[in-house]
């Protein structure tokens, strides 16, 4: 699960609760996210087909894409990663980044309340979020 944010999620639950029909997909990628966050869409669905067998891989694009349109996941995009998702929302968490093998960590809100950051002119906007993404080298890329 999530580091440091354990917390239960029922997918069925979920779904009905934004209103969504349970199905089997949609159940089990958002049981995948949840167990393996940060994921890419292409790995999302080899741990879906490994638990349901025959799904396509523009199946699973339209469960990601229903589940994020309704607040289940979060889609982040590092730059020059494909999208990734999470179950992790609605918190102004932000993410780290290993630039040498691309494996990503939440890391708490940096400061104070969200939106952590304050832009010094926002231009008539209403600020809600603030999405900071920090990169440097995880341990295990740091040691080779």
């Amino acid at each position: 699960m999530q580091q440091g944010h354990e917390h239960h999620f029922d997918p069925k639950e979920q779904l009905r609760s934004v209103g969504l029909r349970v199905t089997a997909p949609r159940v089990a990628v958002l049981r995948t996210v949840a167990e393996h966050p940060h994921s890419d869409a292409d790995g999302i669905a080899a741990h879906v087909r490994d638990e349901l067998g025959s799904v396509s891989t523009q199946a699973v694009y339209d469960v990601l894409k229903a589940c994020v349109g309704n607040g289940l996941l979060r889609r982040i995009e590092p730059a020059g990663s494909p999208a990734r998702y999470e179950t992790r929302i609605g918190d102004n968490h932000h993410h780290l980044v290993c630039r040498a093998c691309g494996t990503v960590v939440d890391i708490d809100c940096v400061v104070g309340a969200a939106p952590c950051l304050t832009p010094s002119d926002d231009h008539g906007f209403v600020i809600d979020e603030a999405e900071v993404t920090f990169w440097g080298l995880c341990p295990d890329c740091r040691a080779d």
